[in-house]
């Protein structure tokens, strides 16, 4: 569920919600004969993708959700973000683009659809179709989760699945795309909405920051040149552990050694002005009080 790159990213919120009355509207037109089709089952619950063409020229994308065998769903796939030029993510990644399974305390399993919108780094969407029980209707809820794109992972004792992705705001905020680092995102999926858990699971939340000290550590070869972006997913991740002196007392001793710098200087700063950014930064975005 992660992507190639090519032109600038969105800039519309993150989540967009649609409900779509089940049966009795389904569409009149049909997939066009000879199109790629793509399908996935679990627990009676069946969806089908279908699109014509390959990456990145793949066109006119169809879902049909069925469920006991009887169609409930059959619509082109429309995104906020592509609109109807989405590609399914399977084009170019080594796994279906198609899911069903069970996400949070689901009565029934849901359709997760994986996009890609094209843009340089950017984006992958995550589709969720899931019915309501009151309404009967099916609801579609969408997240852009940009580059880093998302995993459906089973992470804790249920059998549900959760998105394990990483922070994409942490991109460019202290250097360029290549040296910045994101640190991980963790999201649930219940009652029609993307839940942020990542501090349930900090088990992957320190794997994490182990990933990022010894990515600072590697940067010694290089003279500290451009670590700004490695701190700041480090530090985050402490900061989700509580770990919020640690990461102070880090901080002061880098910066004594001069080993907090970005490779975009003057533009981007380094030194004791990275350190009021990013402490800025984590307030901002609720990794800090």
């Amino acid at each position: 569920m992660s992507r190639p790159s090519s032109t600038p990213r969105r800039s519309l919120g993150r989540v967009a919600t649609l409900i779509v009355t089940l049966v009795g509207t389904l569409v009149a037109t049909s997939p066009s004969v000879g199109a790629t089709t793509i399908r996935t089952s679990s627990e009676g619950v069946s969806a089908t993708l279908t699109f014509t063409g390959s990456y990145p020229q793949s066109h006119h994308p169809w879902l049909t959700i069925s469920r006991s065998a009887t169609v409930i769903y059959r619509q082109p796939v429309t995104s906020a973000w592509c609109s109807s030029e989405c590609w399914p993510a399977s084009s170019f990644a080594r796994q279906s683009a198609l899911h069903v399974v069970r996400l949070g305390s689901g009565v029934t399993p849901s359709v997760v659809l994986d996009l890609y919108t094209g843009g340089a780094h950017c984006c992958v969407v995550e589709q969720v179709f899931s019915v309501d029980q009151k309404s009967g209707r099916i609801v579609k809820v969408e997240r852009n989760f940009g580059d880093p794109g998302a995993r459906l992972v089973r992470l804790g004792r249920t059998s549900s699945f959760d998105f394990v992705s990483a922070d994409d705001s942490f991109a460019y905020a202290f250097t360029d795309y290549a040296a910045s680092g994101l640190p991980v995102e963790v999201l649930s999926f219940s009652h029609h909405a993307f839940h942020d858990v990542t501090r349930s699971f900090p088990t992957l939340i320190t794997r994490d920051a182990l990933q990022w000290q010894k990515a600072f550590n590697d940067a010694k070869g290089s003279g500290y040149q451009d670590t700004v972006g490695i701190v700041a997913a480090w530090a985050a991740d402490e900061d989700m552990l509580g770990h919020f002196s640690k990461v102070r007392n880090f901080l002061n001793a880098q910066l004594k050694a001069g080993h907090l710098n970005s490779g975009l200087s003057p533009i981007e700063p380094g030194g004791q002005r990275f350190v009021v950014a990013l402490e800025k930064f984590l307030r901002l975005h609720h990794y800090s009080n």
